[in-house]
């Protein structure tokens, strides 16, 4: 059964600027997620009261798309902003979706929306090469990385 979520009062979602930058490369780097390949243009924001509280990114590809650099301010989580983001960038993909995120917990999160858990071999070539290093940390260092992938899109 799907929760319906609204933003909170003062908020709006919506795409990201080149005003927004350094307030998406802060939420980026706050949540030590890689923050080498952010493009303003492929950012979806939360904004409140004035300020970037929340943000994620549709990466594209060749043959397509990444779901990444979902991130909400410590200060506004449990509010639903993880969630509207996350269902907003599945409607706005428009091709095959894909996601790396590290842990049990994380991977939980997205399976709420239809991700489905698959092996690093099942990635599509574009992907791979990406997501290459994070495999090798799994394989040698036992880091939780998941990768999935939303079959619907």
């Amino acid at each position: 059964m799907k929760q319906s979520v609204s933003l909170p009062n003062g908020c709006i979602l919506r795409r990201g600027t080149s005003e927004d930058i350094w307030s998406i490369r802060w939420l980026v780097l706050s949540a030590k997620l890689d923050p080498t390949q952010i493009r303003f243009s492929q950012f979806w924001v939360i904004e409140c009261e004035g300020k970037i509280v929340a943000c994620g990114q549709l990466r594209n590809f060749y043959d397509t798309q990444e779901l990444g650099s979902l991130v909400v301010s410590p200060a506004w989580r449990n509010r639903g902003l993880g969630t509207l983001i996350t269902r907003h960038l599945i409607e706005e993909a428009t091709q095959p979706l894909y996601l790396e995120c590290l842990g049990q917990r994380l991977a939980e999160f997205y399976t709420r929306f239809g991700f489905v858990v698959i092996a690093f071999e099942e990635l599509p070539r574009s992907l791979k090469g990406k997501f290459g290093l994070s495999q090798l940390g799994k394989k040698l260092l036992g880091v939780p990385v998941v990768f999935m992938h939303y079959p619907s899109s």
